[in-house]
C-alpha cells in the first residue's frame, strides 16, 4: 500500500512512524502548505515526493491512500477531494467540525466503495478493548450508570510546550482558526471512549461549556482565545442508563488521562488510559459485597493504523468508520446546542 500524508504537523510524525512500521506499506509522498515544514518532515521520514498543494499530489496520483492530518476545518474539503480521486482515506479526528459536514463525507466514502476510517487513537488501548468485551458479555449485568473523564493539563503545565507562544496549541483555543475547543478536540475522544467501552449510544445530552480568561483581552497575536477549555455533560443512553462525561485542559497533574467506569446491576468495570499506560480493574461476583476491585489482565491489540491497512487490503472498512465519527459528532453538536439553550438536547 502506497500512502500519502496530507499535513505534516506534529501528529503526522505518529502517522509516518506507525505506517512505515507495517510490512508492505510505503509512505511515498507528503503535502503541506508550509514548504519548510514539509521539507523537514519528508527528510526526517525519508519521503521522496513533496507537494505544497493536494491538487498537485492528486495530479501525480501514484498512491493508494491518504492519511489526512490537516487542521480540523480542513478535513472536510480535502477528504472530499481525495474520495473524488478514488483514494482510501484515514482521517484524523474529528472527521469534520460539525455533523452535517461529517455525514456528507460519510456518504461520499460509502458511495465510492473506498475505505474510510477515523483515528480515534484511544481505541488502541487494550484495557478499553478488553473492558468492552466484558461489558458486552454481560459480566456486570444490565448497565445503570456510566462515568467518563478526559483530563489534560497543557494549559497549566509546559510538558508539551508553551501554549502561549506556539501556534500548534494556540489554534486549538481559537474558533476562527477552526477549533471547537476542548469539546471538539478531546471531547470527541471521551464520548467515543465512553460509548464504545459501555456499548451504549447517547440518547440525550445536557451540557455546560466554559472558556477561562487566559490572556489580556482574551487574545494572543492573531488568536482570539474564545474556544471552550472545559465541559461537562449529563447524558441519557439508549437502553436506560445515565451518566456523566467531562473533559478539561486545566487538570494539573494529569497529562493525558481517560477514565471510564461502567456500573451494572451485578458489578463494575473501570478502564483507564493514562499517558500511554492502560489499566483495567473490575469489581465482580462476591467482590461486590466487600467493594473489592481487582486488576484484570489483557492482551495487546492492533492499532488503528494496522486496522486501516488490513481494511484497504481487504477492501472493506473496519471500525472506527466515518459513520461512527459522524454519529459522535452529532453528540458534540447537541452539546454545543444544549450549552446555548440551557435545555436537554435529544439525538435523533
Amino acid at each position: 500500500m502506497r500512502l500519502l500524508i496530507l499535513g505534516t504537523g506534529g501528529m503526522a510524525n505518529q502517522h509516518a512512524a506507525n505506517f512505515k512500521a507495517i510490512e508492505g506499506v510505503s509512505v511515498v509522498g507528503g503535502v503541506d502548505v508550509v514548504p519548510e515544514r514539509l521539507a523537514a518532515f519528508c527528510t526526517e521520514h525519508g519521503i521522496a515526493n513533496h507537494f505544497t498543494t493536494l491538487e498537485d499530489a492528486l495530479a501525480w496520483g501514484e498512491f493508494d491512500a491518504v492519511a489526512n492530518v490537516t487542521p480540523d476545518r480542513i478535513h472536510h474539503p480535502t477528504t472530499l477531494q481525495a474520495i473524488a480521486a478514488g483514494k482510501h482515506v484515514f482521517c484524523e479526528k474529528p472527521l469534520a467540525t460539525d455533523a452535517i459536514k461529517a455525514m456528507e463525507m460519510t456518504e461520499a466514502i460509502e458511495r465510492s466503495g473506498k475505505v474510510g476510517m477515523v483515528n480515534f487513537t484511544y481505541r488502541n488501548s487494550p484495557a478499553l478493548q478488553k473492558g468492552r468485551q466484558m461489558v458486552l458479555a454481560g459480566e456486570i449485568g444490565e448497565i445503570r450508570h456510566v462515568e467518563a473523564s478526559h483530563l489534560q493539563s497543557w494549559l497549566v503545565g509546559r510538558h508539551w510546550g508553551d501554549w502561549k507562544t506556539e501556534s500548534k496549541w494556540l489554534w486549538r483555543l481559537s474558533k476562527k482558526h477552526g477549533s471547537n475547543g476542548a469539546l471538539g478536540d478531546i471531547g470527541i475522544h471521551i464520548v467515543d471512549f465512553a460509548s464504545y467501552g459501555s456499548g451504549l449510544d447517547v440518547a440525550h445530552v445536557f451540557a455546560r461549556l466554559k472558556t477561562f480568561d487566559k490572556a489580556p483581552g482574551h487574545k494572543i497575536g492573531e488568536y482570539d482565545l474564545d474556544a471552550n477549555d472545559s465541559f461537562t455533560m449529563n447524558v441519557d443512553f439508549f437502553g436506560g442508563a445515565i451518566g456523566t462525561i467531562q473533559a478539561t485542559r486545566t487538570a494539573a497533574g494529569q497529562m493525558d488521562q481517560l477514565r471510564l467506569r461502567v456500573y451494572g446491576e451485578t458489578g463494575s468495570i473501570e478502564m483507564i488510559y493514562d499517558t500511554g499506560k492502560s489499566t483495567l480493574r473490575a469489581c465482580l461476583g462476591e467482590d461486590v459485597h466487600t467493594a473489592t476491585w481487582r486488576d484484570v489482565p489483557f492482551d495487546p491489540v492492533e492499532t488503528n493504523y494496522q486496522r486501516f491497512v488490513q481494511a484497504v487490503r481487504a477492501g472493506r472498512t473496519q471500525e472506527p468508520s466515518f459513520r461512527r465519527a459522524a454519529n459522535i459528532q452529532k453528540v458534540l453538536d447537541k452539546a454545543l446546542a444544549s450549552d446555548l439553550s440551557h435545555t436537554d438536547e435529544a439525538l435523533a
